[in-house]
């Protein structure tokens, strides 16, 4: 009787732990089913600044959910290291191929500079730096008073629109509370040919920055303005420039004068 009973007690302890044991293992597998998959990704440590150069000591990988794959992550932190960030990047942010200049393109302001592009300074004040205003990344226009050599009245002409500001004075970032600050040269992010415009404005009169909303990228005319032109009408017309036509048509002629013995010859010109 007590061996029945031992073996209806064993009976029932096995199938209450087989019991426990099931449903213990639907819950585990329950949970894994509902956490989310991961790959790992390259972030860094520490706070990076731009121009700052990536190292080893600073990458990490993390774990990110697949299903909301990031596009142009790193996977390896040897794609990374020894690569230029172009912009601020946050402790634990993955790293993306935009935040990096391209590889070999050097640290600091070098590697904000696209292929094909070039920074140009311009010298700047209180006044053409529109009241420290300027900071790198707001967009500008270059406009140049000068005088031509037909007329010495002065004009006004646009000579670059839609400049983007790389640095103002040494700093490649702006300020992060907004402070204008005035400062005494602005770089510009130009293609060759509108470098050399900008630069042989710059000698030939004052440049001026004009401040532009960073979203309009519209360009206007460039005719140039003269000062006749403020008051609303045409002004005195500057004097006429004889050209090398007219000046050939210039006739000379001469007369001779005889009184006795005294000869005496005199030249005049006939003005067309």
């Amino acid at each position: 009787m007590n061996t029945r009973r031992i073996v209806v007690a064993l009976l029932l302890a096995l199938l209450i732990s087989g019991l426990c044991t099931f449903v213990l293992a639907r819950r585990v597998m329950r949970h894994a089913a509902g956490r989310p998959q991961t790959q790992p990704y390259v972030s860094v440590k520490k706070p990076v600044l731009p121009g700052e150069m990536l190292t080893t000591d600073n990458l990490a990988l993390i774990d990110w959910p697949v299903n909301s794959s990031l596009q142009g992550g790193f996977a390896r932190v040897d794609e990374v290291a020894g690569r230029a960030a172009l912009y601020p990047i946050a402790p634990g942010q993955p790293v993306l191929t935009g935040f990096l200049a391209a590889p070999g393109s050097g640290i600091g302001l070098t590697a904000k500079i696209p292929d094909g592009m070039r920074a140009t300074a311009l010298k700047s004040n209180e006044v053409i730096g529109v009241a420290g205003f300027l900071y790198p990344g707001s967009h500008v226009d270059v406009l140049v008073t000068y005088r031509n050599e037909i007329s010495s009245v002065p004009m006004t002409q646009i000579v670059m629109q839609d400049a983007e500001v790389l640095t103002a004075g040494q700093k490649i970032e702006p300020d992060p509370q907004g402070k204008p600050e005035t400062v005494n040269v602005v770089t510009l992010l130009l293609t060759p040919q509108d470098a050399q415009r900008v630069v042989l404005a710059s000698t030939q009169g004052t440049v001026q920055f004009v401040l532009r909303n960073s979203a309009d990228h519209d360009t206007v005319a460039d005719a140039p303005l003269d000062l006749r032109e403020l008051s609303g009408g045409k002004g005195q017309a500057p004097a006429p420039i004889r050209s090398a036509e007219t000046a050939t048509r210039l006739r000379s002629y001469n007369v001779e004068t005889i009184a006795g013995d005294k000869r005496q010859v005199a030249s005049f010109n006939n003005q067309p």
